[in-house]
């Protein structure tokens, strides 16, 4: 998009608001010759709009999310979980409309995200988070299994830049234990679990993660290695605001906060206990919320010490520090706690490309406006090393000392 345009994208003039970095020996800033190693923990792909109907049984079409009529002939967004949600026919402008036009093939990416500063990102679907919103979940995992095709049929050739994760589908057990030694052997450097193993309102009746019926699946994972993430939206609870404050509402209370359960699971149940080695954790879901929610976690096993159980070896809150990671876009509060709480090795940047609530392609000044207060090795290991570690993406020559200082603080301070 041309400069002049951009000067005229008004709703978008804030993204390219910067303190600047006076004071930073490195920057995220794409020209830098000295800049930082950046892994975006989050991005999306833009899966063909017949991805689903040409890879899977036709037994399943008519169940396949799409676009319906109403009774008045009006467009209707119809997912087997959800109410038919009506498509508003917005204008997209700008930066807005590059974004979502943005993305398409692995190499268009490369170069979106070269010019971003970005050196690799660990890829989610985007159409395909719709795959979870089915209280079925031999469906689900059906629509897993053809997104994991594609997925690594794209992207497989660029699987140390760009990296999909596996999606499986947990309350279909065997069939997703069956998948995730099918991904691992094809190569996959992690997996995507949605934020509850079967989809629907809040239902103590449903299985949940904290039950031991699930310990043959994290057994399997920890065989794999692989680590485990839960993505934002893909625990929303369907029922939904509509109206006034309704995309607000959404966002925050139905998308966002669900995102906190599964971690709440692992870390309260004794799962960690039983699966020590297990890597973990939450995806587009914000940062400012980890400490609370386990100071929470702690303050209940101390408090609560006569109803908890199991008893656990550790508070919650190690758990999360030894296994945990989580990933943010533009987070200041949740930085403001980084070190304070001892979590710059657990917190993971991400810009979202290309989706609206991300920072491309104005990523280097958000992370100027809100990493002011972190040191050199503390915005290393947030903006790329900490995602390199936990993926294993492979770190290019130019930023190995980076990568090497890191390690010897990590040896240092255990």
């Amino acid at each position: 998009m041309a400069e002049a345009d951009q000067d005229n994208d008004v709703a978008n003039l804030w993204r390219r608001q910067t303190p600047g970095h006076d004071g930073w020996s490195r920057t995220a800033r794409a020209d830098d010759p000295d800049k930082f190693f950046i892994a975006s923990a989050d991005g999306h792909v833009q899966e063909p709009s017949d991805l689903w109907k040409v890879r899977m049984d036709s037994r399943f079409h008519d169940r396949l999310p799409g676009v319906v009529l109403d009774g008045k002939g009006g467009a209707m967004q119809k997912t087997e979980g959800f109410r038919p949600l009506r498509i508003r026919n917005i204008p997209f402008q700008g930066e807005d409309m590059l974004r979502n036009r943005s993305g398409r093939t692995p190499e268009e990416r490369l170069t979106d995200l070269a010019m971003d500063g970005v050196d690799a990102e660990i890829l989610f679907p985007n159409k395909g988070l719709t795959i979870w919103a089915t209280p079925d979940p031999s469906f689900s995992l059906a629509m897993c299994r053809a997104w994991n095709d594609w997925a690594w049929e794209t992207f497989g050739p660029y699987n140390d830049r760009l990296a999909p994760m596996a999606c499986v589908a947990p309350g279909d057990l065997n069939g997703t234990i069956a998948e995730i030694q099918r991904a691992a052997k094809l190569g996959f450097r992690g997996l995507s679990l949605p934020c509850k193993p079967v989809w629907g309102a809040p239902d103590h009746e449903a299985p949940n993660y904290n039950l031991p019926e699930f310990d043959p699946m994290w057994a399997c994972i920890q065989d794999v290695d692989l680590p485990i993430t839960f993505h934002v939206s893909t625990g929303r609870d369907p029922r939904t605001a509509r109206g006034n404050g309704g995309a607000v509402i959404n966002y925050a209370v139905h998308s966002l906060a669900p995102t906190m359960e599964p971690i709440a699971n692992l870390c309260a149940s004794g799962v960690l206990d039983r699966f020590p080695k297990l890597i973990f954790g939450t995806i587009e879901a914000g940062i400012g919320w980890v400490a609370w929610a386990l100071a929470a976690m702690d303050e209940a096993v101390r408090k609560h010490h006569m109803w908890a159980r199991p008893k656990l070896k550790q508070l919650p809150s190690d758990y999360f520090r030894q296994n945990g990671f989580a990933s943010f876009q533009e987070d200041q509060p949740g930085l403001d706690l980084a070190r304070e709480y001892g979590f710059t090795h657990n917190f993971l940047w991400a810009n979202d490309y290309p989706h609206h609530e991300g920072t491309w392609p104005h990523s280097a000044a958000a992370i100027e406006r809100t990493m002011g207060r972190l040191d050199d090795g503390e915005r290393a290991r947030i903006l790329g090393l900490n995602t390199a570690r936990i993926f294993r993406l492979p770190i290019p020559a130019r930023y190995l000392t980076q990568a090497d200082a890191a390690a010897v603080e990590r040896a240092r301070t255990g």
